[in-house]
């Protein structure tokens, strides 16, 4: 077997492994998928400078985020139902960032709770939170994550309605309901029998761990997706964000921010940092590519935040395209959920390392040194972005 190499193997590979339902919810995005398509020729439109003769010997990947000390400027992002691409997924890919010295943002939908994943690992995590309707609920899952060590919490604020993803629909993930959704399910299922023995027989049981307070034992990912239209809830507004940073004396990050404006109002109420995001493509699909948003974001509030970004990253260099244009860090999503689904915690780690080497490499072409020194004057000329 060759070992895959690079994010279209790991894909691939996914794709062959992952029952079509699974396979579709990782891959796929919300309406016509044109966000997720604009991320990517947003990061591959930043073109950078090729420079030479600088001694690039003394070679650093290293920065701070949060108090914490990263092997590179990058970190897991959240994926929900991560569980669900390998045995106890989630527990893999904190075993595997923590082997390269990057953090995981464990979800609010993990099958893994947090409670398992800091026994099973006896790793640090952050954590990242959806604001419920019931908000006793989300005060709770604050104090426990809290208690079992986590130091930075990601409030994701852009997702107040799921939106539309049609391919959950035709794959029978999230439609049609009924025998008919399930006949889907279960063909998909029986087509995919290392999966079905890994994840269906071995990998229950098929709860999502954190939710289990407020779901009434019904924890099923049908039960899930039906929960989430009712409970994620469209009237946070600012007020909530003040309520959260009042119960949470960690380092605040804001994931979901795409406007220079909506920046400002983050620095406005304290919090640490915020992530330049469109939710990989998930919710409004006529968004810009965040490889956009990303210059007039960091000069709105640069000075006064930890600006990370995601969204369209498959390899080091498109780590170091996000650098240049200011991000001070870059979350990753699809390339390590491929990657599980595809190897596991193995596959993981070695992800990581290759896009390791690749940033380093990019950085030595750059005549950069140090991922901490990189920065607009990386870039070669204005980005060749789509039109707006």
């Amino acid at each position: 077997m060759v070992w895959p190499h690079g994010f279209n193997d790991l894909r691939d590979a996914a794709q062959r492994r992952l029952p079509r339902f699974l396979f579709d919810y990782v891959d796929g995005g919300s309406f016509a998928e044109l966000a997720i398509a604009r991320n990517v020729a947003a990061v591959r439109g930043v073109a950078l400078r090729q420079r030479v003769l600088n001694d690039v010997s003394q070679s650093d990947l290293s920065t701070t985020l949060f108090g914490q000390q990263l092997a590179m400027p990058l970190m897991l992002a959240p994926v929900g139902m991560g569980g669900m691409l390998r045995r106890r997924g989630e527990i893999q890919a904190v075993r595997a960032a923590h082997a390269n010295g990057v953090p995981a943002v464990l979800s609010t939908v993990t099958l893994c709770s947090a409670e398992e994943v800091a026994a099973a690992t006896g790793l640090p995590f952050w954590f990242q939170l959806y604001v419920a309707k019931d908000r006793g609920f989300v005060m709770d899952l604050l104090a426990k994550v809290k208690a079992l060590g986590c130091s930075t919490l990601f409030m994701t604020v852009d997702l107040p309605v799921p939106g539309p993803r049609w391919r959950d629909q035709r794959s029978g993930l999230s439609g049609p309901p009924g025998a008919l959704g399930q006949w889907r399910r279960w063909k998909e299922i029986l087509a995919h029998p290392a999966w079905t023995w890994d994840v269906g027989v071995h990998g229950r049981p098929h709860t999502l761990g954190n939710l289990v307070p407020i779901m009434n034992g019904k924890v099923r990912m049908a039960d899930f997706l039906r929960w989430s239209g009712q409970n994620f809830d469209p009237a946070v507004s600012w007020k909530d964000l003040e309520l959260i940073r009042d119960h949470w004396d960690g380092a605040l990050v804001l994931k979901g921010i795409m406007d220079p404006q909506d920046a400002r109002r983050v620095a406005d109420i304290g919090a640490d940092g915020l992530v330049v995001s469109n939710h990989g493509g998930r919710q409004l699909d006529g968004s810009l590519g965040t490889a956009e948003a990303l210059p007039g974001i960091v000069e709105a509030v640069g000075d006064r935040l930890t600006v990370l970004a995601d969204g369209g990253v498959r390899n080091g260099l498109d780590i170091l395209r996000m650098l240049a244009l200011g991000a001070k860090g870059v979350m990753i999503g699809r390339p390590w959920a491929f990657a599980l689904a595809a190897g596991g915690e193995e596959a993981v780690s070695r992800m990581l390392a290759q896009m390791a080497l690749e940033l380093r490499a990019g950085l030595a072409l750059t005549g950069c040194a140090r991922a901490q020194d990189a920065g607009p004057h990386l870039l070669a000329g204005p980005p060749a972005w789509p039109p707006r």
